[in-house]
């Protein structure tokens, strides 16, 4: 009930904002949503690896199949894994811990010692062909080095990093080595903006912070190089696009007429060959640009993880990124995944810019005069032939105009329109794709996408939709997956998250037992041989069943999986029997069949079909028969299991023997009374057994024992203080023995010391107390009647008296007189010289 509640709820907001905000999909939201069709728990999982050693954070990941290496970055260490199997115990470790100074600096800077003040490695490239790149954040005092890759060893020297990698390990980064060339974006320092820089390089640039923040706030998600001047026919520039992002003022664009929402998503670009102006923009950006990315789902604007994918030629890059809701939207958590081309991002590039109106204080579109060559562009051979050779060339009018106009008022639009997917209940943390040939020769994009609680969803792209094949739960524990890597030369996913690095296989073809089960999965790296299902690269293509587009061709058993083997029930009539009924794939429905046929499944009372199976209840003769249920799924049924139910009548009565049910019926009932009768006889006994015990307790208490079988110590001095319990124990002295026995309701004071030494005389008080005359009552600051004395005494000897008891009706007005004084007073004066313990007891109750 509350899934379907959900669905509900979340159908209706996306309804509402899309009919508010202008959605153009030809789907609704909840079409957009796809069910995984097999769920694959922890203790499932067949053959995979895990790799962790004694630290944590293992979210930096480089792979080099060429050399059949996994290299990760990880909190305080670097290690060199066997990328065909992580878990075979031939790593290499770098061990690279921040210094004890550098990490008390960091405690006293008010960071966590936990988790901050530690080296996280956040960069780790390939730097040239003997050494690799790598940063870490050092404890809030980041560094950097190169380590030749054969020797894998730290260098004696290391280099500063706070140009290169952010102070906080949290801190959103993304970092690329382009042909030599450092190209990183982060928050670098403890108050610094946002930006984008290019180092090792001999002309460093960054981005501009006045007259306008060319980045707002912005938290970087990944960065992609595009070779656009591989056969270029203009003679184009290689560029890097990243991905944030960041807060957003109030803008007036195309698709949104005044978006208002905190957080936007953005894709920016620079030109790889950027040198920075001349006189101005000296050591910044002249080529940076930025343009809104929208995944046409209102509130889906906080971007989480953007991959990319290219066949060979750069003109045909997408980009797959997955976006999650804004913040105002925490109690909902949904993911959405849109795809754009290398076009569409062009597009955005070379329309309309955006300016920033101070008098309305907002974005809007500027319609004014654009300086040649274009601002933001790329130097091409359009721009040489005018002796524009570099960027330095450029006129002021064009940097002047690349300084006040960084964003763009076309948004980057996602593939046909409308998301590939909306799926509710999930937070995507991270993507991976790759491209796999199908028999039916189409390409097909296959996406992994990691989850925030562990999980791994695999689908597949089939058109302007994703069909999700299955979900895995790769850590038993929930954690985020914080890197996905796919290895074409292993067939295998690694995956990073804080406690190791998990192997994964690609496929699992071997999961489906049948043609069916293989045919339907739609797995684009598993085909059905006729005996088993197998990964198509180790298959020969001939003779193999795959179905990606309609996921429901090629089979010739009608039934898939072959007759299952029939199982025979027998029951009483009016009896229940549940007929289990299996059913893998979550896309499923059963179909019952009883005798051929189809059994509803609503309408009758007595056969209600379930998620487990099919349940008869109140079973009558006319139920008797065979039953078969099928899991139907794309228009193809699969037997799954068959039964043969008998149902035996009821006997009638005979003079000589009672029939079996009703003996039956007789037994039960007879059970039932014998364990009645059992329960009132223990509760019986239970109580005989507490008034035992209250009846001994309130003898022991008239002999003035407090606790059972256990007397008042001897050491007890002073018993009673009060003068009202003296003289009510002198009217109970005729009728009592004891003498110093007191009734229940007098204050009774216990000094709090341990038990004196043996040599010390134990003292008694007098047996009888004079007649007292009657006293004048005491002031009114000490009429509660035990407020005076109790301080007095607890000021002498340095003993302390706890309140034992106290009678519940409130007492008569507290006496006192000059003779009980002196008692007391000769009482407490032997009481100096008895020799005490060293340590006082405070609890001698």
């Amino acid at each position: 009930m509350s899934g379907s509640t959900d669905h509900l709820l979340t159908a209706l907001f996306m309804a509402v904002v899309a009919a508010a905000m202008g959605y153009p999909s030809r789907r609704s939201a909840t079409d957009l949503d796809a069910t995984p069709r097999t769920t694959v728990t922890f203790d499932e999982l067949s053959g995979v690896r895990f790799f962790s050693m004694h630290t944590l954070n293992y979210s930096t990941l480089l792979l080099e199949d060429d050399r059949g290496i996994l290299y990760v970055g990880a909190r305080g260490a670097i290690f060199a894994l066997n990328s065909s199997d992580v878990a075979d115990g031939s790593h290499r470790t770098i061990h690279w811990e921040a210094s004890p100074e550098k990490q008390m600096d960091c405690l006293q800077k008010g960071k966590n010692n936990k988790t901050e003040c530690f080296n996280h490695v956040r960069f780790l490239q390939r730097l040239n062909s003997t050494h690799l790149y790598t940063c870490g954040t050092y404890a809030f005092h980041p560094l950097c080095a190169a380590i030749d890759a054969d020797r894998f060893m730290l260098p004696s020297h290391f280099e500063e990093g706070k140009e290169k990698c952010p102070y906080d390990p949290a801190r959103g980064y993304t970092g690329l080595i382009v042909d030599g060339g450092l190209y990183t974006a982060t928050r670098y320092e403890f108050r610094s903006l946002p930006d984008i820089r290019r180092n090792l390089h001999q002309r460093p640039l960054k981005t501009e912070e006045s007259p306008l923040h060319w980045l707002n706030d912005a938290e970087f998600v990944a960065s992609v190089l595009v070779r656009e001047s591989k056969d270029s026919p203009v003679g184009d520039d290689d560029k890097i696009y990243y991905f944030f992002t960041e807060r957003a003022g109030e803008e007036t664009t195309s698709f949104f007429d005044k978006s208002q929402v905190a957080r936007v998503a953005r894709v920016a670009r620079v030109c790889k060959s950027d040198v920075g102006g001349k006189k101005i923009l000296q050591r910044k950006w002249t080529s940076f640009m930025k343009a809104r990315l929208v995944c046409y789902i209102p509130y889906y604007e906080v971007l989480r993880s953007v991959c990319s994918l290219d066949a060979g030629n750069w003109a045909s890059t997408v980009f797959y990124a997955a976006f999650t809701l804004s913040a105002q939207w925490r109690t909902m958590e949904a993911s959405a995944v849109c795809r754009y081309s290398i076009s569409a991002v062009q597009q955005a590039f070379e329309g309309p810019y955006m300016e920033y109106q101070d008098s309305a204080r907002k974005w809007s579109r500027y319609d004014g005069a654009v300086p040649e060559p274009r601002p933001g562009s790329c130097i091409t051979d359009h721009s040489r032939r005018k002796g524009y050779n570099s960027s330095q060339d450029l006129p002021n009018s064009v940097l002047d105009f690349v300084k006040l106009h960084p964003l763009m008022f076309e948004e980057v639009k996602p593939g046909g329109g409308e998301p590939l997917l909306v799926k509710k209940n999930v937070a995507y943390s991270r993507l991976a794709v790759d491209r796999v040939q199908a028999l039916d020769g189409h390409a097909y994009d296959v996406l992994f996408m990691g989850t925030g609680d562990g999980w791994i969803h695999k689908a597949v792209v089939v058109g302007s939709g994703i069909h999700i094949v299955d979900e895995v739960q790769v850590f038993r524990d929930p954690q985020p997956v914080e890197s996905l890597v796919i290895s074409h030369a292993q067939r295998s996913l690694y995956v990073g998250a804080a406690s190791g690095i998990l192997q994964v296989p690609l496929a699992s073809c071997a999961r489906y037992a049948s043609c069916y089960d293989c045919v339907l999965a739609r797995d684009p790296y598993c085909a059905w041989d006729g005996r088993a299902c197998r990964p198509t690269t180790t298959t020969a293509s001939t003779g193999l069943v795959q179905d990606i587009q309609s996921g429901n061709k090629g089979c010739r058993s009608s039934s898939g999986r072959g007759f299952p083997t029939w199982k025979n029930r027998t029951v009483l009539q009016g009896d229940d029997v549940l007929l289990p009924c299996d059913q893998r794939s979550n896309l499923a429905r059963a179909v019952w069949l009883l005798n051929g046929s189809k059994v509803p499944g609503s309408g009758q009372d007595q056969l209600r079909v379930g998620v487990d199976g099919l349940l008869v209840t109140d079973t009558l003769p006319q139920h008797s028969g065979e039953y078969r249920c099928y899991g139907e799924e794309r228009g193809l049924r699969t037997l799954l299991a068959a039964y043969s139910l008998s149902v035996l009548p009821e006997m009638p009565h005979s003079p000589t023997a009672a029939p079996r049910p009703h003996a039956a019926s007789q037994t039960d009932s007879d059970m039932k009374v014998a364990y009645v009768s059992a329960i009132v006889a223990l509760v019986v006994l239970c109580a005989l057994l507490s008034g035992v015990l209250l009846y001994m307790s309130c003898l022991e208490k008239r002999k003035g024992k407090y606790v059972l079988g256990e007397p008042r110590p001897a050491s007890v001095e002073l018993q009673t203080v009060s003068a009202n319990c003296l003289r009510k124990g002198r009217r109970e002295e005729e009728e009592e023995e004891e003498e110093l026995t007191y009734p229940d309701g007098c204050l009774r004071i216990i000094p709090g010391e341990a038990p004196t030494a043996p040599t010390s005389p134990v003292k008694e008080l007098p047996a009888v107390v004079p007649p007292l005359p009657p006293p004048p009552p005491l002031p009114a600051e000490l009429t509660n009647g035990v407020g005076a004395l109790p301080n007095v005494l607890r000021k002498m000897n340095g003993n302390s008296y706890m309140l034992l008891q106290q009678q519940e009706e409130p007492l008569a007005s507290p006496l006192y007189s000059a003779s009980f004084t002196e008692e007391l007073s000769k009482i407490l004066e032997k009481r100096k010289h008895t020799q005490l313990v060293e340590k006082l007891d405070e609890s001698s109750v």
